[in-house]
């Protein structure tokens, strides 16, 4: 499905005044898709047709991403976009669901199951997370050069200074040697990126990175202590996230379920989307 079918076919919901685009389609039990930096739900669009068939699937952009609002003077935060998840669901009448997520969105991720312990089984039931490449644990996430300088004091210059070619070489250079990106895949994330001038804002978004090593305990903590089962799949050829995140998920995560995609990047469900439907789909079997 190309990104203007996307569009057409989505939602809008409101929080705090602002707009947020959102997906949803499917029948069976809930499964949100929690998307990553800097891009929108259309990561999911290769993964979506299986997804749909088992289940009702919900996929926001978050606020500042995607076709969603970008307000300049905000002050964006992983606590509000766990907001955002928690008042969507609420009212679209769900009160349990399953998580799908990815990069940005495995922390978004982790503060709703830091929430679920704290909340002792009250409030929004999650049944089960996997998650996708993700900075899970800051001291094991290696940020690229460009997303350093952004979040630097030179981030509002570098924001309205990046061209589509200068993002094209930074996207294309977290993917697997052998799955790059389409050249449908790098128009549609810069259109995302550029949406409503969602470029004077990217260093705002980068902020996650900071709040990722204030919140490491929390966070950190929440995939150690959660009853919730997780699943890890992880793209190995990723030099964000890959094989040495996965590594250190299995050294301080309990009992680890972790699934290794050889010569994957940093977008497993654009690059191994049947992959991934497998590993998510046998994964979500066991559980029955």
């Amino acid at each position: 499905m190309k990104l203007e079918e996307w569009h057409k076919a989505g939602r809008v919901s409101k929080h705090r005044g602002y707009e947020l685009f959102y997906r949803d389609e499917g029948q069976g039990e809930a499964l949100v898709c929690v998307h990553g930096f800097p891009t929108a739900s259309w990561d999911w669009v290769h993964v979506w047709p299986e997804l749909i068939k088992r289940y009702c699937v919900i996929a926001p952009d978050m606020l500042g991403f995607g076709f969603s609002a970008k307000p300049l003077r905000h002050n964006y935060s992983i606590n509000e976009q766990a907001d955002i998840h928690e008042g969507l669901l609420a009212e679209l009448g769900l009160t349990r669901v399953h998580i799908l997520a990815h990069d940005y969105g495995d922390t978004v991720t982790q503060e709703l199951l830091a929430r679920h312990l704290e909340r002792n089984g009250s409030g929004l039931e999650i049944g089960s997370v996997c998650l996708l490449n993700g900075g899970l644990f800051p001291e094991s996430h290696r940020a690229r050069r460009i997303q350093s300088l952004m979040a630097s004091p030179l981030g509002p210059l570098l924001s309205r200074l990046t061209t589509e070619r200068m993002f094209r070489q930074s996207f294309s250079a977290i993917f697997g040697p052998d799955t790059p990106p389409t050249e449908e895949e790098l128009k549609g994330a810069w259109k995302l990126v550029r949406h409503n001038r969602g470029d004077r804002i990217t260093h705002k978004l980068l902020r996650y990175l900071e709040e990722r090593r204030e919140n490491r305990e929390r966070w950190v903590g929440a995939l150690q202590k959660t009853r919730v089962p997780l699943r890890l799949v992880n793209g190995t050829h990723d030099p964000v996230s890959g094989r040495h995140m996965a590594e250190r998920y299995r050294e301080i995560v309990p009992n680890p379920d972790v699934v290794l995609l050889e010569r994957i990047g940093h977008y497993p469900q654009l690059e191994a989307a049947a992959e991934v439907v497998a590993a998510y789909s046998e994964f979500r079997d066991r559980l029955i």
